[in-house]
């Protein structure tokens, strides 16, 4: 999960997996593959980075989803 701030300040968590596309306008706006939208106070390069920091934790840490690494 990724960590976002809506504009009334409130904090989410979000699974970057779900995210269909960024909208770059005057505010942020994610789309979720389920049609759902928000708007956060990050701009895309802090998402961007945001998705890529929990992804590279995910394949660092693959037994925080359950799975032993084989060696």
């Amino acid at each position: 999960m990724i960590r976002l701030t809506r504009l009334n300040n409130s904090e989410m968590l979000l699974n970057p997996d779900l995210i269909e596309h960024v909208e770059l306008n005057t505010d942020t706006v994610i789309t979720l593959t389920s049609g759902i939208s928000f708007v956060v106070k990050e701009n895309a390069e802090e998402i961007v980075q945001r998705i890529i920091e929990f992804k590279r934790n995910l394949s660092q840490h693959p037994t925080f989803l359950g799975h032993e690494t084989v060696q």
